[in-house]
């Protein structure tokens, strides 16, 4: 049997062959200065035990997944959650919220819908980088 993932941790699961996704999470790496965020691939199997855990059987890989410790939030609404917690970035978390839901929402699934044919992917999924390790689960 599996531990199941710590309630304190705030987990980003991405689509781990995506070029525009693991940019993301090289943004967000650069600026996580309190070591708040893990991060693992949804294909991963990390990915998708938690995904399990969290009672989702699987993904169809169109929206980045964060756990912040119960709440599951995807594509759009993690965006809002994720700049929450980086610093000097937390402006955008209150634009998008003001912003109408339903466009905010189609802007993010037309990016995800196309983000292969503008951005391209990888073969395989990312790997830690020296002194990132701890950060990816």
């Amino acid at each position: 049997m599996t531990p199941s993932i710590s309630k304190n941790l705030k987990i980003i699961l991405f689509d781990g062959v995506c070029n525009f996704c693991n940019a993301t999470v090289n943004f967000i790496l650069k600026r996580d200065r309190e070591d708040l965020f893990r991060f693992t691939p949804q294909q991963s199997e990390k990915g998708k035990e938690i995904l399990v855990q969290q009672g989702r059987q699987d993904s169809d890989l169109n929206a980045l997944i964060f756990i912040d410790e119960d709440e599951l939030l995807e594509g759009m609404d993690a965006v809002i959650g994720i700049s929450r917690y980086l610093k000097g970035y937390s402006c955008i978390s209150w634009l998008l919220r003001s912003l109408p839901r339903k466009v905010t929402h189609a802007a993010y699934a037309f990016v995800a819908k196309n983000r292969y044919r503008w951005f391209g992917k990888r073969e395989v999924c990312r790997i830690p980088e020296p002194g990132e390790q701890h950060k990816f689960l």
